[in-house]
């Protein structure tokens, strides 16, 4: 049976975005994947440069919307991110995305929602709303072990991590 759980993160800051990256960066391990989603301008990008800083990388990362995957190391552990935005579901799946997902880093998709039939069953999902200014919010929906877990704990914290 597939656990699940879903939490809300109200970011009215970009720092507070970046706070709830930090702390998913400081729960990652190898094989950790996050699915991100939401309208252009968003912060699906501005969220994956956070995260990669929470995991150490200390490479500018910036979008990888012409080259697909870039691929960052980090002091913790290796950076995969991927914008799959230009792909077809057929054309990703000939990228062997599996060797990324099934690793020893962790994986950020972003438009992850276009290449669902390739994901792991295993993974957080994260739905990035701007709101106006810098307010976003987002929406995680944790499926598996550990996310359902996540989600659960950023739960318990509140939605807005304080």
């Amino acid at each position: 049976m597939n656990q699940t759980g879903q939490a809300v993160w109200m970011a009215a800051t970009e720092q507070d975005t970046v706070r709830l990256a930090d702390l998913l960066a400081s729960w990652a391990e190898p094989g950790t994947v996050l699915a991100l989603d939401g309208d252009l301008g968003a912060g699906k990008t501005r969220f994956s440069q956070a995260f990669a800083r929470g995991i150490g990388v200390n490479a500018v990362v910036n979008s990888p919307t012409f080259t697909i995957i870039k691929e960052y190391e980090g002091e913790r552990l290796p950076f995969y991110h991927m914008d799959v935005y230009r792909l077809s579901q057929d054309e990703a799946d000939e990228l062997g995305l599996d060797e990324y997902f099934f690793g020893e880093g962790v994986t950020i998709v972003e438009w992850a929602s276009l290449i669902r039939d390739l994901l792991p069953p295993q993974r957080l999902e994260l739905y990035i709303e701007h709101l106006g200014g810098e307010a976003r919010r987002i929406t995680l929906t944790g499926i598996g072990v550990p996310y359902a877990a996540w989600c659960e704990q950023l739960g318990r914290m509140g939605v807005d991590g304080k």
